[in-house]
Protein backbone atom coordinates (compact mmCIF):
# COMPACT_ATOMS: atom_id res chain seq x y z
CA UNK A 1 0.00 0.00 0.00
CA UNK A 2 1.37 3.63 -0.79
CA UNK A 3 2.47 5.92 2.12
CA UNK A 4 0.36 9.11 2.36
CA UNK A 5 3.51 11.12 1.29
CA UNK A 6 3.71 9.33 -1.95
CA UNK A 7 -0.19 9.64 -2.50
CA UNK A 8 0.45 13.44 -2.27
CA UNK A 9 3.31 13.74 -4.77
CA UNK A 10 1.55 11.90 -6.96
CA UNK A 11 -0.51 15.11 -8.66
CA UNK A 12 0.01 14.80 -12.65
CA UNK A 13 -3.26 13.08 -13.17
CA UNK A 14 -5.60 15.96 -11.60
CA UNK A 15 -7.32 18.45 -13.56
CA UNK A 16 -6.43 21.02 -10.56
CA UNK A 17 -3.82 21.51 -7.91
CA UNK A 18 -3.97 20.22 -4.09
CA UNK A 19 -5.45 22.33 -1.55
CA UNK A 20 -3.11 24.92 0.17
CA UNK A 21 -4.86 23.81 3.40
CA UNK A 22 -4.20 20.48 5.47
CA UNK A 23 -5.82 17.59 4.77
CA UNK A 24 -8.23 16.27 7.27
CA UNK A 25 -9.56 12.90 6.71
CA UNK A 26 -7.70 9.66 5.62
CA UNK A 27 -9.51 6.75 4.47
CA UNK A 28 -9.33 3.45 2.11
CA UNK A 29 -11.66 2.72 -0.66
CA UNK A 30 -11.06 -0.72 -1.64
CA UNK A 31 -12.48 -3.82 -3.70
CA UNK A 32 -14.49 -1.07 -5.69
CA UNK A 33 -17.31 -1.89 -8.41
CA UNK A 34 -18.43 0.12 -10.59
CA UNK A 35 -21.43 -0.04 -12.76
CA UNK A 36 -22.10 2.74 -15.54
CA UNK A 37 -25.50 4.05 -16.68
CA UNK A 38 -26.26 6.35 -19.29
CA UNK A 39 -29.45 8.54 -18.20
CA UNK A 40 -31.50 11.29 -19.99
CA UNK A 41 -30.86 14.44 -18.61
CA UNK A 42 -35.01 15.27 -18.09
CA UNK A 43 -34.89 12.43 -15.75
CA UNK A 44 -31.56 13.16 -13.84
CA UNK A 45 -32.20 16.91 -13.60
CA UNK A 46 -35.07 16.85 -10.59
CA UNK A 47 -32.77 14.64 -8.68
CA UNK A 48 -30.17 17.40 -8.12
CA UNK A 49 -30.57 20.97 -6.92
CA UNK A 50 -30.96 23.32 -9.55
CA UNK A 51 -27.88 25.87 -8.82
CA UNK A 52 -25.87 22.44 -9.33
CA UNK A 53 -25.03 22.39 -13.46
CA UNK A 54 -24.99 18.22 -14.19
CA UNK A 55 -21.89 17.32 -16.01
CA UNK A 56 -22.40 15.86 -19.59
CA UNK A 57 -19.47 14.24 -21.99
CA UNK A 58 -20.42 14.39 -25.23
CA UNK A 59 -24.00 15.79 -24.37
CA UNK A 60 -24.84 12.49 -22.43
CA UNK A 61 -25.45 12.53 -18.38
CA UNK A 62 -24.48 9.53 -16.50
CA UNK A 63 -25.13 7.70 -13.14
CA UNK A 64 -23.15 4.91 -11.43
CA UNK A 65 -23.53 2.56 -8.77
CA UNK A 66 -20.58 2.09 -6.30
CA UNK A 67 -20.21 -0.51 -4.21
CA UNK A 68 -16.88 -0.81 -1.94
CA UNK A 69 -15.49 -1.31 1.31
CA UNK A 70 -14.19 1.50 2.91
CA UNK A 71 -11.63 0.67 5.65
CA UNK A 72 -9.29 2.68 8.06
CA UNK A 73 -11.46 6.11 7.80
CA UNK A 74 -9.76 8.19 10.33
CA UNK A 75 -9.39 11.87 11.01
CA UNK A 76 -6.15 12.95 10.36
CA UNK A 77 -4.61 13.39 13.62
CA UNK A 78 -6.44 10.21 15.28
CA UNK A 79 -6.02 6.29 14.91
CA UNK A 80 -8.42 4.63 12.61
CA UNK A 81 -11.30 2.55 15.15
CA UNK A 82 -12.43 -0.74 13.25
CA UNK A 83 -16.22 -1.19 14.70
CA UNK A 84 -16.37 2.58 12.94
CA UNK A 85 -13.86 3.10 10.41
CA UNK A 86 -13.99 -0.43 8.57
CA UNK A 87 -17.72 -0.65 6.97
CA UNK A 88 -18.79 -1.82 3.20
CA UNK A 89 -20.76 0.73 1.41
CA UNK A 90 -22.96 1.65 -1.55
CA UNK A 91 -23.13 4.91 -3.44
CA UNK A 92 -25.20 6.21 -6.27
CA UNK A 93 -23.76 9.11 -7.70
CA UNK A 94 -24.11 11.16 -10.48
CA UNK A 95 -21.89 13.46 -12.55
CA UNK A 96 -21.84 17.58 -11.56
CA UNK A 97 -20.02 20.74 -11.84
CA UNK A 98 -20.21 23.74 -9.48
CA UNK A 99 -18.24 27.13 -10.90
CA UNK A 100 -16.94 24.46 -13.68
CA UNK A 101 -15.24 22.37 -11.02
CA UNK A 102 -16.13 19.15 -11.90
CA UNK A 103 -17.43 16.46 -9.14
CA UNK A 104 -19.83 14.06 -8.05
CA UNK A 105 -23.29 14.49 -6.31
CA UNK A 106 -24.62 11.60 -4.34
CA UNK A 107 -28.19 10.62 -5.17
CA UNK A 108 -27.88 7.81 -2.30
CA UNK A 109 -25.40 6.43 0.13
CA UNK A 110 -26.02 3.21 2.31
CA UNK A 111 -23.44 1.40 4.82
CA UNK A 112 -23.47 -1.58 6.83
CA UNK A 113 -23.13 -0.63 9.65
CA UNK A 114 -25.83 1.60 12.00
CA UNK A 115 -23.06 3.10 13.79
CA UNK A 116 -20.80 4.20 11.05
CA UNK A 117 -23.61 5.06 8.76
CA UNK A 118 -24.78 7.90 11.64
CA UNK A 119 -20.85 8.97 12.53
CA UNK A 120 -20.57 9.49 9.22
CA UNK A 121 -23.89 11.32 8.71
CA UNK A 122 -22.71 13.55 11.39
CA UNK A 123 -19.25 14.56 10.31
CA UNK A 124 -20.05 14.85 6.68
CA UNK A 125 -23.54 16.33 6.44
CA UNK A 126 -23.72 13.11 3.59
CA UNK A 127 -26.88 11.43 3.26
CA UNK A 128 -25.93 8.25 5.09
CA UNK A 129 -28.24 5.24 6.08
CA UNK A 130 -27.99 1.94 6.90
CA UNK A 131 -28.72 -0.88 4.64
CA UNK A 132 -28.53 -4.74 5.45
CA UNK A 133 -25.15 -5.54 3.21
CA UNK A 134 -22.48 -8.93 2.85
CA UNK A 135 -19.79 -9.49 0.77
CA UNK A 136 -17.15 -11.99 0.28
CA UNK A 137 -14.32 -12.12 -2.04
CA UNK A 138 -16.40 -12.64 -4.99
CA UNK A 139 -19.95 -11.60 -4.24
CA UNK A 140 -21.65 -8.41 -2.77
CA UNK A 141 -25.22 -8.19 -1.51
CA UNK A 142 -26.80 -4.90 -0.42
CA UNK A 143 -30.62 -4.85 0.35
CA UNK A 144 -32.25 -1.57 1.85
CA UNK A 145 -35.82 -2.59 2.42
CA UNK A 146 -36.99 0.53 3.62
CA UNK A 147 -36.52 2.19 0.29
CA UNK A 148 -37.30 -1.55 -1.92
CA UNK A 149 -33.32 -1.28 -2.96
CA UNK A 150 -31.42 -4.07 -3.90
CA UNK A 151 -28.36 -5.18 -5.84
CA UNK A 152 -26.47 -8.73 -5.73
CA UNK A 153 -23.84 -9.73 -7.53
CA UNK A 154 -21.27 -12.67 -8.29
CA UNK A 155 -18.21 -12.03 -10.47
CA UNK A 156 -14.91 -12.55 -11.27
CA UNK A 157 -12.14 -10.21 -12.05
CA UNK A 158 -9.93 -9.77 -15.30
CA UNK A 159 -6.80 -7.84 -16.12
CA UNK A 160 -5.58 -4.51 -15.14
CA UNK A 161 -6.77 -2.36 -18.23
CA UNK A 162 -3.71 -0.46 -19.56
CA UNK A 163 -4.93 2.37 -21.93
CA UNK A 164 -8.18 3.42 -20.27
CA UNK A 165 -11.03 5.24 -22.89
CA UNK A 166 -12.19 8.72 -22.54
CA UNK A 167 -15.22 7.68 -20.96
CA UNK A 168 -13.86 5.52 -18.39
CA UNK A 169 -11.80 7.98 -16.74
CA UNK A 170 -14.48 11.09 -17.09
CA UNK A 171 -16.71 8.34 -14.64
CA UNK A 172 -13.84 7.48 -12.27
CA UNK A 173 -11.30 10.88 -12.13
CA UNK A 174 -13.34 13.21 -10.02
CA UNK A 175 -11.44 14.91 -7.13
CA UNK A 176 -14.31 16.67 -5.52
CA UNK A 177 -17.91 15.85 -4.45
CA UNK A 178 -21.13 18.58 -3.34
CA UNK A 179 -23.41 18.43 -0.60
CA UNK A 180 -25.76 20.36 1.22
CA UNK A 181 -25.68 21.08 4.61
CA UNK A 182 -28.49 22.91 6.34
CA UNK A 183 -29.56 24.65 2.94
CA UNK A 184 -25.93 25.48 1.98
CA UNK A 185 -24.02 24.02 -0.63
CA UNK A 186 -20.40 22.79 0.58
CA UNK A 187 -17.66 21.30 -1.53
CA UNK A 188 -15.57 18.46 -0.35
CA UNK A 189 -12.00 17.99 -2.34
CA UNK A 190 -10.20 14.59 -2.47
CA UNK A 191 -6.96 13.28 -3.48
CA UNK A 192 -6.28 10.27 -4.15
CA UNK A 193 -4.00 8.15 -7.51
CA UNK A 194 -5.55 7.28 -10.57
CA UNK A 195 -8.01 4.71 -9.77
CA UNK A 196 -5.99 1.00 -11.29
CA UNK A 197 -9.26 -0.62 -12.72
CA UNK A 198 -9.69 -4.08 -13.91
CA UNK A 199 -12.12 -5.65 -16.45
CA UNK A 200 -15.00 -7.29 -14.62
CA UNK A 201 -17.29 -10.15 -15.18
CA UNK A 202 -20.74 -11.17 -13.62
CA UNK A 203 -21.88 -14.55 -13.24
CA UNK A 204 -24.45 -12.66 -11.53
CA UNK A 205 -26.06 -9.97 -11.47
CA UNK A 206 -29.52 -8.29 -10.10
CA UNK A 207 -30.37 -4.62 -9.15
CA UNK A 208 -33.12 -2.43 -8.71
CA UNK A 209 -32.84 1.36 -7.71
CA UNK A 210 -35.08 3.41 -8.55
CA UNK A 211 -35.40 7.55 -7.50
CA UNK A 212 -37.26 9.77 -8.63
CA UNK A 213 -38.04 8.97 -12.28
CA UNK A 214 -34.69 7.46 -12.00
CA UNK A 215 -35.44 3.34 -12.44
CA UNK A 216 -32.10 1.46 -13.10
CA UNK A 217 -31.99 -1.96 -12.95
CA UNK A 218 -29.12 -4.53 -14.54
CA UNK A 219 -30.38 -4.25 -18.04
CA UNK A 220 -29.15 -0.47 -18.47
CA UNK A 221 -25.51 -1.30 -16.93
CA UNK A 222 -23.44 0.08 -19.86
CA UNK A 223 -19.60 -0.27 -18.62
CA UNK A 224 -18.11 -1.81 -15.45
CA UNK A 225 -14.79 -1.93 -14.00
CA UNK A 226 -13.31 -3.11 -10.43
CA UNK A 227 -10.38 -1.71 -8.48
CA UNK A 228 -8.22 -3.15 -5.82
CA UNK A 229 -8.62 0.16 -4.16
CA UNK A 230 -7.13 3.57 -3.62
CA UNK A 231 -6.13 5.67 -0.80
CA UNK A 232 -7.93 8.79 0.01
CA UNK A 233 -7.41 11.69 1.71
CA UNK A 234 -9.73 14.56 2.16
CA UNK A 235 -10.33 17.97 3.04
CA UNK A 236 -12.98 19.56 5.30
CA UNK A 237 -15.90 21.41 3.83
CA UNK A 238 -15.56 24.78 1.98
CA UNK A 239 -18.67 26.98 1.74
CA UNK A 240 -19.49 27.78 -2.02
CA UNK A 241 -21.04 31.24 -1.71
CA UNK A 242 -23.02 32.19 -5.09
CA UNK A 243 -23.44 35.68 -6.59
Amino acid sequence: MNSIEDVLQSVSHRPWGLPERQWMFYQEWNRAIFLHFEVPYDVLRPLVPEEIELDQLEGKCYVSIVPFTMENIRPRQLPAVSMISDFDELNVRTYVKVDGKPGVYFLNIEVGKSLSAFVSRTVSGLPYEKAEMKRTADTYLSLNEKKKFFLRLKFKTGELVQSKTTLEKWLTERYCLYVYVNEELFRYEIHHKEWPVKTILFENLELEYKIGNLHLTEADVIASQYSDGVIVVSWDKEKITRI
